[in-house]
């Protein structure tokens, strides 16, 4: 029974997901995105996120743990001093999922993994009043549209009707120029 047991298996053995991860998670820090299977990036998420609150805490300690784990150095000077002051503020969820597409030879589930780049929401937000909104139903909606929908058509039509009197008035022209 797996009780209290966390984390995906991915068929491998435990020295076998520590070099899997261990690759992943360099790669993500080089290139600062990567697409994997669905259940490696959920589990890789894990990880980065701690490698980057490791980063944040910016002690010695917190180096050598993620060297520990990185077993680069320049990785883990990108990661202390490029990646981790980006999310100062904030308090977790350093990287994005975003599901992409599904493997062609396996229909495998396919995730983009990111590091996430805007900032969180200034909580001006809250302090504006909301300006009100008036209830539209949908009857007046369709009819607004209806309307718009017609005036444009008016509008094309009146256009295509000068351009139309326009070449017609052009052969007249070639006529009397030739005379």
């Amino acid at each position: 029974m797996r009780h209290r047991v966390s984390g995906r298996r991915l068929g491998r053995g435990p020295s076998h997901q520590k070099a899997m991860f261990r690759s992943l998670a360099s790669s993500l820090i080089i290139h600062e995105h990567l697409e994997t299977t669905d259940a490696r990036a959920k589990e890789l998420r894990r990880v980065v996120d701690r490698l980057v609150t490791l980063g944040k805490k910016g002690t010695l300690h917190a180096r050598r743990q993620a060297y520990k784990f990185l077993n680069n150095h320049q990785l883990v000077q990108k990661l202390f001093d490029e990646i981790a002051p980006r999310f100062n503020d904030r308090p977790g969820g350093y990287t994005r999922l975003v599901k992409s597409r599904i493997r062609f030879a396996d229909s495998a589930p396919m995730t983009f993994v990111r590091f996430t780049n805007e900032e969180l929401p200034v909580s001006s937000e809250k302090d504006e009043t909301p300006i009100p909104t008036e209830d539209v139903s949908v009857e007046d909606q369709v009819k607004a549209g209806v309307e718009e929908e017609i005036e444009t058509a008016q509008a094309e039509a009146e256009v295509v009707a000068e351009e139309s009197s326009e070449v017609a008035d052009e052969p007249e022209a070639e006529e009397k120029e030739e005379k």
